[in-house]
């Protein structure tokens, strides 16, 4: 009987080394050649092919592919009917959404949506584009641009480009008028793959470890032993998902003292539990955190 597989789509350019990543972070060791649509990766039951993530919502709603993982951006610019499994908040520098944002030179008089009349734009996102227009009654070109948006402004009247975080913009004498849309990205299925038992099964199981790998990118384990005259106050300074995890050890009138918090806190508090008694004190790298 021949085994049954699921095809995954991950996104080949900026996104590939972030996405690898949280493979990694979830269990699945992905490697893939320079010049290679096919990585390998350690399980059995999962093929993964690399495309562009501007093509994969159109693969997954075709069938090419079981799940994907790519932009909410590129799902609403395809019109692509596919199930979004689970929203994955990372992009290639930050943990955070990204937003497409109408921009102009510096000393453009264009400052509202309405200053596009008759204008010509120029960005990848080419359908949300025209729908933004449209919704604001306002009638512009908007031409497709292949790459280097930012580097035709001034021979357009506008782009409309992606940012994280706006240093791209500013270093380019930019000056953002709009945000059209707020992405992250999804991951997102075929909509037979979702009905079929053994492929829903795999998609789920694959969905809860890549959250738990998205959820254990800011945090860290936070490990100390505390005396008894200190337990009350530490526990009292302590942040954690439910409550800290407390034992007592073998000397008597001590105890661990285990949680997660986030790794900004952290680095805030080990100074603070230090002065407050608690000795040993460990931080450690989490790979999942499931609640």
């Amino acid at each position: 009987m021949e085994r049954p597989i699921l095809k995954i789509g991950l996104p080949k350019g900026s996104l590939q080394e972030p996405t690898f990543d949280l493979m990694r972070r979830a269990g699945y060791a992905v490697r893939v050649g320079s010049r290679s649509y096919f990585p390998t990766i350690d399980d059995h039951e999962i093929q993964a092919i690399m495309f562009r993530a501007q093509e994969i919502s159109r693969y997954v709603e075709d069938g090419v592919i079981d799940l994907g993982l790519t932009g909410k951006d590129w799902i609403e610019e395809n019109a692509s009917d596919v199930l979004e499994v689970a929203e994955l908040v990372y992009s290639k520098q930050t943990l955070k959404p990204a937003r497409w944002v109408l921009a102009v030179p510096e000393d453009s008089d264009i400052r509202g949506v309405e200053d596009l009349e008759g204008k010509l734009l120029a960005t990848e996102l080419v359908n949300v584009t025209n729908k933004y227009l449209k919704d604001h009654g306002v009638k512009a070109k908007v031409e497709y641009s292949y790459g280097a948006t930012e580097a035709k402004v001034g021979i357009v009247d506008a782009i409309v480009e992606l940012t994280e975080t706006g240093s791209s913009m500013k270093s380019n004498r930019l000056r953002i008028v709009d945000t059209l849309m707020t992405t992250t990205t999804r991951l997102i299925a075929n909509r037979d793959s979702w009905k079929d038992p053994w492929k829903r099964t795999k998609i789920e199981n694959i969905s809860t470890l890549l959250q738990g790998a998205i959820r254990a990118l800011a945090k860290v384990g936070l490990k100390m032993n505390v005396p008894e005259e200190s337990k009350a106050m530490i526990l009292e300074m302590l942040p954690a998902l439910k409550t800290p995890t407390v034992s007592p050890l073998t000397e008597e009138g001590w105890y661990a003292v285990e949680t997660i918090l986030d790794e900004t806190t952290a680095r805030e508090i080990i100074p603070e539990l230090k002065r407050a008694g608690a000795q040993g004190i460990i931080e450690y790298p989490l790979n999942k955190v499931i609640p």
